[in-house]
C-alpha cells in the first residue's frame, strides 16, 4: 500500500512537471506566446489540441492555482487504482471532443482534469457503497465542494472555460460509473 501511494505521488509530480516544463518554456523562450490550447474544430483547431490543453497554461498563477488542486486529487484518485485514473483521463478526454467540435471558444488548463478527479472521487463511493469510499467522497465534496459553482456560467468569471470544467466534471463521473466495483458479496443488478 506504501508503495502504490508513493508511485501514484510520483505520477502525480511528473504530470504536473510536464505542464510546469511546458509553461517555463512558453514563458522564457516565447514570451508566453507558445500556448498548446484545444481551439475549436470549427476556427480549424486540431483534435491534437484535445490532448495537449490540460498541459497548456496562461501563465504561472494558473498553473500553480491548478497544480494546488490537482495534486491532491490526482494523488487520491491513484491510491483508489491505475485502473481507476486511468479511467479518469480517458472519460475527461472524451467528453472534451464534444466541446473541441461543439463549443465556439479555446480552453487549456489542468482544470477540466481537475474537475474530472473531483467528479469521480464525489461519486465512487456512493456507486461502491462501501465505507471507505463513501469516507472519501464526502470528504471531497466537504474539502473542495467549495470549486464546483464555478461549474455554473454566470457563476464563473469572464475567460474561464466553465464548459470546459462541466465536461471535465462529467468525465469523472462517467468514469465513475464505468470503474465501480460492487461491494463483495452483494449480487450485482
Amino acid at each position: 500500500m506504501t508503495r502504490r501511494l508513493r508511485t501514484g505521488f510520483q505520477l502525480s509530480l511528473l504530470l504536473v512537471g510536464v505542464a510546469w516544463a511546458q509553461e517555463l518554456v512558453d514563458q522564457l523562450l516565447f514570451g508566453g506566446r507558445w500556448n498548446l490550447p484545444m481551439l475549436p474544430a470549427a476556427a480549424g483547431g486540431s483534435l491534437l489540441g484535445v490532448f495537449t490543453a490540460p498541459f497548456s497554461h496562461s501563465g504561472f498563477g494558473h498553473l500553480l492555482s491548478n497544480t494546488l488542486l490537482f495534486l491532491p486529487l490526482s494523488w487520491l484518485v491513484l491510491a483508489k487504482g491505475r485502473r481507476d485514473y486511468l479511467a479518469v483521463w480517458i472519460g475527461v478526454y472524451a467528453t472534451a471532443i464534444p466541446v473541441w467540435l461543439l463549443w465556439p471558444n479555446g480552453s487549456h488548463g489542468l482544470s477540466g482534469v481537475v474537475y474530472g478527479l473531483l467528479g469521480y472521487l464525489m461519486v465512487i463511493g456512493f456507486l461502491e457503497k462501501h465505507p471507505l469510499s463513501l469516507l472519501l467522497s464526502v470528504f471531497c465534496l466537504v474539502t473542495w465542494g467549495g470549486i464546483l459553482p464555478s461549474l455554473l456560467p454566470f457563476a464563473s468569471p469572464p475567460g474561464v472555460s466553465w464548459i470546459g470544467h462541466v465536461a471535465g466534471f462529467a468525465g469523472g463521473v462517467l468514469a465513475a460509473f464505468a470503474i465501480h466495483r460492487e461491494p463483495a458479496g452483494r449480487p450485482s443488478r
